[in-house]
């Protein structure tokens, strides 16, 4: 196990069992809005790995587009929320919580290049949240860089200092950066 994985240019290396035990407390963690899936084909057809392209994007207002995105993003189709996620962003192009799910389900699919982006949009919509910041963590968390996260994370404390799923995430940190030193 002493295989070792690079995620990002000047990112550290990790070992597979600092990686694995993130990927284990994901569920526990994470963005506002999550939940950790797996590969497969979605009921649309196509990789739930991969952005789905809408057969029928005129058919969506903002809000149906933003329910049907949940619904797939609660089923562990993050290529289908991505795409209706997306949809409700052009539909809506204020709506905070429209960007959330794209950049979640963005980071779920692993398009970093892409859900960098949305947090951007995001930032100029909301600024300074913890809910931002958390998210931005939990995605720096998924690539593996653990340094970026824990310094998104503590930023997010700082605006919301009572918040669980904040401390938890800076725990989960706490706990890989122990397994990586044992």
């Amino acid at each position: 196990m002493g295989a070792k994985l690079r995620h990002l240019p000047g990112a550290r290396y990790f070992r597979f069992g600092t990686l694995a035990l993130l990927l284990a407390a994901a569920p526990l963690a994470g963005c506002t809005s999550s939940s950790i899936g797996g590969a497969g084909a979605s009921a649309f057809g196509g990789s739930r790995l991969e952005v789905a392209e809408l057969s029928n994007p005129g058919d969506y207002t903002a809000e149906g587009a933003l329910r049907e995105a949940k619904q797939h993003f609660r089923n562990n189709d993050f290529g289908y929320s991505a795409a209706l996620y997306k949809r409700a962003v052009e539909l809506s192009p204020r709506n905070a919580e429209a960007y959330v799910g794209l950049s979640a389900s963005y980071d779920r699919l692993g398009r970093f290049d892409l859900s960098d982006r949305v947090y951007a949009a995001l930032y100029d919509i909301t600024g300074e949240t913890a809910q931002y910041h958390n998210n931005v963590g939990y995605s720096y968390m998924l690539r593996g860089n653990l340094h970026q996260a824990l310094a998104s994370f503590r930023r997010a404390q700082a605006i919301d200092p009572d918040n669980l799923v904040i401390a938890n995430n800076i725990q989960i940190i706490a706990n890989a950066a122990a397994t990586a030193r044992a």
